[in-house]
């Protein structure tokens, strides 16, 4: 389960500002309701996707005993 803030205080921030775990779980929400997004939350998704390529994307580089190189979003 995702703990942490909500799009309420995550939208007047910078999304550079966002901590990983943020975009992942915000980037998988949109993932989910994509097909009924207006213009302004196709925007915000866009905006999370750009700023999860800046950072390289959010994938492990290399898989360890205990865990992937999936991130799973709670």
């Amino acid at each position: 389960m995702y703990v942490g803030r909500d799009m309420t205080e995550l939208a007047m921030i910078p999304k550079t500002e966002w901590t990983d775990d943020e975009l992942a779980y915000f980037h998988h929400s949109f993932q989910q309701i994509a097909p009924y997004l207006n213009v302004e939350g196709q925007t915000i998704h866009r905006e999370i996707i750009e700023e999860i390529e800046a950072r390289g994307g959010l994938g492990r580089r290399e898989a360890t005993y205990t865990h992937g190189t999936m991130p799973v979003p709670d």
